[in-house]
């Protein structure tokens, strides 16, 4: 059946579009926070491998969330780490860095998805999507709060 929602086609696909570049950054984001949460050394080991899980946990949620938003405007989402590496704005960490570089690393990391998130509010906001703008007022508010509290425990 077409999807019939109030959001013309041509609308729908470029919404899920900008969400698919969000969700490659989000799981890339979550698979370089679980790499850092199992691979921390040094003073902060305790808190920040619990730090880095109560991240990763929240990611997982949020990438449920903006696949099965792509998916309701009647796209499919992407889902390989070929399809993600593709259209993902987040940077592979080479090696495995210090405990601070890995909080600075994160700190991108999560700026660059707030801009991703931003850069679609437009869009959205265009075709009177609230559905998706407020998964990308949610997505914001988490990835610029997070930045703030990790860039805050290294200055």
């Amino acid at each position: 059946m077409k999807v019939n929602i109030g959001i013309s086609e041509e609308q729908r696909k470029l919404i899920a579009e900008g969400l698919a570049v969000l969700l490659a950054d989000s799981y890339t984001l979550y698979l370089k926070t679980h790499n850092y949460h199992w691979n921390v050394t040094g003073p902060q080991f305790q808190s920040l491998h619990t730090l880095f899980e109560e991240q990763y946990q929240e990611l997982a949620v949020a990438v449920d969330d903006i696949a099965e938003r792509i998916r309701a405007l009647g796209e499919f989402a992407p889902g390989s780490y070929k399809e993600f590496a593709k259209l993902t704005t987040i940077e592979e960490a080479e090696g495995i860095p210090s405990a601070e570089e890995m909080i600075k690393d994160l700190v991108k990391g999560h700026e660059a998805i707030a801009k991703t998130a931003r850069s679609i509010v437009p869009v959205a906001e265009n075709a009177s999507d609230e559905v998706s703008l407020d998964i990308l007022t949610q997505r914001m508010t988490v990835h610029e709060k997070t930045a703030w509290m990790l860039r805050s425990s290294v200055e």
